[in-house]
């Protein structure tokens, strides 16, 4: 086991580019909707894409306190209705349906990294498991479907507190119910800023960069892949 975490007795996870990664390669482009975009998405610039990409956040961060499954297809059929605006892409509200429908329910979004099941089956004998993530209800399902959810005690999930990483909300949160004391937790995530917000409250950070786009120099420990921590 990774010399760090021995004297620690609980580690948070980060979900996305951590635990799993997605399909279509891109979090919000799923498959269903570079389907349905088709053709008109491929005349599109990179900087008329960005732009849209930009309005859709900015819809997306106005409120981001989703409770259900439900109300979070509603929040992705308008978030497709931004970005199908924003880049002309004329979905029908039958599409945009569908592809809010794909994003939320539809698993086969997700590939989990190699290993991770016996990671964390492995972790979960001698150290408490959590999750800190920026996230949508449908979370439950599918940590459940890359066959994680058996091994963890708490989780942090940002549409439940309404605020994303790295506001310092959600780390407290996920120290409120572990109840142990900062000093004693790890949380690993793929982004530098995040790895901040933690460790400003004094969790210690451990950078993943299992996706390439995060292997950042940085001062904190970084690995390249969770099996790291059992070997």
């Amino acid at each position: 086991m990774l010399n760090l975490l021995k004297d620690k007795k609980v580690i948070f996870f980060d979900v996305g580019y951590t635990l799993d990664m997605p399909a279509s390669g891109d979090w919000m482009f799923t498959n269903k909707f570079l389907e349905l975009a088709g053709e008109k998405l491929k005349q599109k610039t990179k900087t008329e894409i960005q732009r849209a990409r930009d309005a859709g956040l900015r819809f997306l961060d106005q409120d981001h306190l989703i409770q259900s499954v439900e109300a979070e297809i509603r929040n992705f059929f308008d978030y497709f209705s931004v970005i199908s605006d924003q880049l002309d892409l004329g979905l029908t509200e039958e599409e945009r349906d569908r592809i809010a429908r794909d994003r939320a329910c539809n698993m086969k979004n997700y590939i989990p990294y190699p290993g991770i099941v016996e990671v964390l089956s492995t972790l979960s004998k001698t150290h408490q498991l959590g999750i800190i993530s920026d996230t949508w209800p449908s979370i439950e399902q599918q940590l459940a479907y890359i066959g994680v959810s058996p091994y963890l005690s708490f989780c942090t999930f940002s549409c439940f507190v309404g605020v994303f990483k790295p506001d310092k909300r959600i780390y407290l949160d996920a120290l409120n119910k572990c109840g142990i004391p900062a000093e004693e937790t790890v949380f690993i995530d793929d982004a530098v800023r995040n790895l901040d917000g933690a460790a400003a409250l004094g969790i210690t950070p451990i950078l993943i960069a299992a996706n390439p786009a995060s292997d950042v120099e940085t001062d904190y420990l970084k690995i390249h892949d969770l099996r790291e921590l059992i070997r």
